[in-house]
């Protein structure tokens, strides 16, 4: 499992394992045998190229143990499709769901790597002949497949977002009706969402507030932040992958954990 391409420079992410997952979460490992909070997320939560991320902060604001199971890319498939964890999530006093794009699941369309995301495995056959003029065979990213798929035009691509939308819906219900009952969605993005029809280079990609909220009467509250801070610096060693953003840095953390904490110290004291 990716955990931010780990090197020189990196931030340790103390690797760890819950539940009998095979899934590798930024650790150190949390003692689940008191109360504690849960998060669940992409890369933002994770917390990539941050030494303090969020979950860390707000560990220390409420003295409560933050078990981080998010991933880099993840999409709502990696939660569901990995049983071994249900008892972890469920078993939190408190969750936060990051509200993640809508491009990284497995669809009538494509399919995606169950634990990385946004590696792109298979075009079916309803895609292929949508796309009968596309060769699938240099294509490996999601974020590469539907940018690809929108530069051949509106139209053909309309019907592959609809898709991903009304796939999301469905998978990010069914994400939290895994989790405790007491719990928030959690927006983090350069912009608000935007009220109809979210971009596939747009992160959470394709994602917008009718579909949030459409979620609102299964959480407590939808919090949206606005990041507006520097991105986080990026080792100079590291490699960057074609059309991957930057991340979220530690001053929009900072206020990450402050945002949650105000939220769940409402809710639970």
């Amino acid at each position: 499992m990716e955990l931010g391409h780990a090197g020189a420079g990196a931030p340790d992410y103390f690797p760890c394992h819950y539940g009998g997952s095979r899934l590798t979460f930024r650790g150190p490992r949390r003692d689940l045998g008191g109360d504690y909070i849960v998060t669940l997320g992409g890369s933002e939560t994770f917390g990539r190229f941050v030494p303090a991320p969020f979950p860390l902060l707000l560990e220390r604001k409420l003295g409560t143990p933050v078990v981080n199971l998010a991933c880099i890319h993840a999409g709502p498939d990696l939660w569901l499709q990995d049983p071994a964890l249900t008892g972890v999530i469920r078993g939190a006093r408190f969750g936060v769901m990051q509200v993640v794009g809508a491009i990284n699941l497995s669809n009538r369309y494509y399919t995606v790597h169950p634990r990385r995301n946004d590696r792109f495995i298979a075009a079916s056959p309803l895609l292929r002949a949508l796309y009968d003029d596309l060769d699938f065979t240099e294509i490996h990213f999601t974020r590469h497949l539907v940018q690809t798929l929108r530069s051949r035009g509106e139209e053909r691509f309309r019907p592959v977002a609809a898709e991903l939308r009304a796939v999301w819906q469905q998978r990010m219900i069914a994400v939290l009706q895994t989790m405790p009952e007491r719990r928030v969605l959690y927006w983090i993005a350069g912009t608000p969402p935007p009220q109809h029809g979210g971009e596939p280079w747009q992160e959470p990609e394709l994602v917008d507030q009718t579909m949030l909220d459409r979620l609102r009467p299964l959480v407590d509250d939808i919090i949206v932040h606005v990041v507006r801070d520097e991105k986080a610096k990026r080792p100079a060693s590291l490699s960057m992958r074609a059309g991957e953003r930057g991340s979220p840095g530690a001053s929009a953390h900072a206020e990450a954990a402050d945002l949650l904490g105000a939220a769940i110290s409402r809710r639970l004291m």
